[in-house]
């Protein structure tokens, strides 16, 4: 049975898709069948795939029309990453959901009936804390917060580790923090390393040792419809995708690899 993750923060830009798409990326090279779920209006992971949005059916129609979402799932060109894609039409859903009854449990409804199909489900989830983020809170193991390394970090975080008490206390007892991922890592800030220290003294052990540096083939990756890791298999957002990648199925047990080979070294190079 696969492990469901659910990417959250309602503060935009602070690397939420881009994680969605690289992680799960990495996961199938490393030949762990996974699949995204692109819960977000914006339908970028959707695009950041390979996919065009309007030309394909999506969860919409998973959660209103109750279509089964294995007849939605799309193979990308990684034969162990599958997308079940989005469309801007999921902004109507949330008042369309309003009056079901189990409206926070739509997706994990729809999730329950694929989720013996693959070893993770990461959810990219939009940018609010709306009725879908709560259907995705709902449906997932844990909740993976990405957190960018700038002034106003922590700004609203308290918010979400409210909802997400809120949804524990409600609706998903099982929910659990997988971590806190820092990301746009610029190593030439002095800010951004007072960011990292801050972060890490206030939440410790659930902040992910990987960090996520800013890197020009990340950001250009998605206009290819690539993950990073088949965009460029050298770059440094590559390597620390994998080791993020690596991080995680460690902390699941469900690899081996010693303390000290976990992470790949970056090259100075890159």
């Amino acid at each position: 049975m696969g492990k469901i993750i659910a990417i959250a923060n309602q503060k935009g830009g602070v690397g939420k898709t881009t994680t969605a798409i690289n992680l799960s990326g990495c996961l199938g090279v490393l030949e762990y069948k996974t699949l995204i779920v692109d819960a977000d209006p914006q339908a970028n992971a959707t695009s950041g795939v390979g996919l065009d949005p309007k030309n394909t059916k999506n969860i919409y129609d998973c959660l209103i029309n109750d279509i089964d979402p294995s007849e939605l799932i799309i193979k990308t060109d990684n034969p162990n990453l599958h997308i079940l894609p989005s469309h801007i039409d999921l902004v109507g859903a949330e008042l369309e959901m309003i009056n079901l009854p189990n409206r926070e449990h739509m997706l994990k409804f729809a999730l329950d009936k694929v989720k013996d199909d693959y070893d993770f489900i990461i959810i990219d989830c939009s940018p609010s804390l709306g009725l879908i983020t709560v259907n995705a809170l709902t449906a997932a193991d844990s909740i993976m917060i990405p957190v960018q390394c700038e002034y106003f970090a922590l700004e609203g975080l308290g918010k979400l580790l409210n909802t997400i008490k809120i949804v524990q206390g409600r609706l998903n007892p099982e929910l659990e923090i997988e971590g806190i991922l820092l990301t746009m890592y610029d190593t030439r800030l002095r800010l951004a390393n007072q960011v990292v220290e801050e972060v890490k003294m206030h939440f410790q052990e659930i902040v992910f040792d990987t960090v996520i540096h800013r890197n020009t083939k990340l950001g250009e990756a998605p206009s290819y419809g690539e993950t990073i890791i088949m965009h460029d298999a050298k770059s440094k957002g590559t390597v620390n995708y994998l080791n993020f990648a690596r991080e995680i199925l460690q902390k699941n047990d469900l690899t081996n690899i010693p303390n000290e080979d976990k992470k790949i070294q970056i090259s100075d190079e890159l």
